[in-house]
């Protein structure tokens, strides 16, 4: 499941795209893949509009790659590279910097460290919950409760997006928050209504509550929430 960005950050990409960011520095920037800032692009900007940005952005990308004239020097001695016909490069002066340079000898194998390579496993999302105080709620949110108006409690193994998560977090209560009213609409029930949270403040506050019932996790689209 590919990662799910926040409207914060889809903003920031589309200004930064449009400035001219390519599409493999927003994948680093935001730690996702390439098909997600995509995606989402061609979502704000429309197939059209995206193709042309992605086409001027390249060939920025790949003039500035270039230097003309550019000039490095390796013992005392110039090398320029130049632009030729057939866009290949000419050296000045290479068979002497060859003649040059001197590499170190080994008479013995030496053993390197194996590399730390972190592999990015889209499905974990961001690994694990974040603490509630480290949250940044949007002013409102929804929720789906009873027509009692009481709470939807679920456990967190209700929910295949967190499937990855070990059997003991699987077995906490959770509650689960909406930012789309659309979203939460077209989930909820007939036994079930929508309410709207005005305040985000409320869980924060009621967190002592929530614990009390043993509920210990928000559940989002976005994050999972520890209380």
């Amino acid at each position: 499941m590919a990662k799910r960005l926040t409207e914060k950050q889809k903003k920031i990409i589309l200004n930064s795209f449009k400035k001219g960011e390519t599409i493999e520095d927003l994948s680093k920037e935001f730690k996702c893949t390439n098909s997600t800032i995509i995606r989402n692009l061609k979502k704000d900007l429309g197939e059209t509009n995206y193709k042309e940005l992605f086409k001027k952005i390249k060939n920025s990308s790949n003039k500035n790659n270039f230097n003309e004239n550019k000039i490095f020097n390796f013992n005392n001695t110039d090398v320029r590279l130049e632009p030729a016909q057939n866009d290949r490069i000419q050296i000045s002066n290479l068979n002497k910097v060859a003649n040059d340079l001197t590499f170190p000898s080994y008479s013995e194998f030496t053993e390197i460290a194996p590399i730390d390579y972190e592999i990015e496993n889209v499905p974990r999302k961001d690994l694990s919950s974040v603490p509630i105080g480290e949250i940044e709620f949007p002013k409102i949110v929804y929720m789906i409760v009873s027509k009692n108006i009481e709470l939807e409690i679920k456990l967190l193994k209700d929910y295949p997006d967190w499937q990855f998560l070990p059997n003991e977090e699987l077995k906490r209560k959770t509650i689960e928050i909406y930012f789309d009213l659309k979203t939460a609409n077209r989930i909820c029930n007939k036994e079930q209504k929508v309410i709207k949270v005005p305040n985000t403040d409320v869980f924060r506050i009621a967190s002592p509550f929530l614990i009390s019932r043993g509920i210990s996790r928000i559940v989002s689209a976005e994050k999972l929430i520890a209380i």
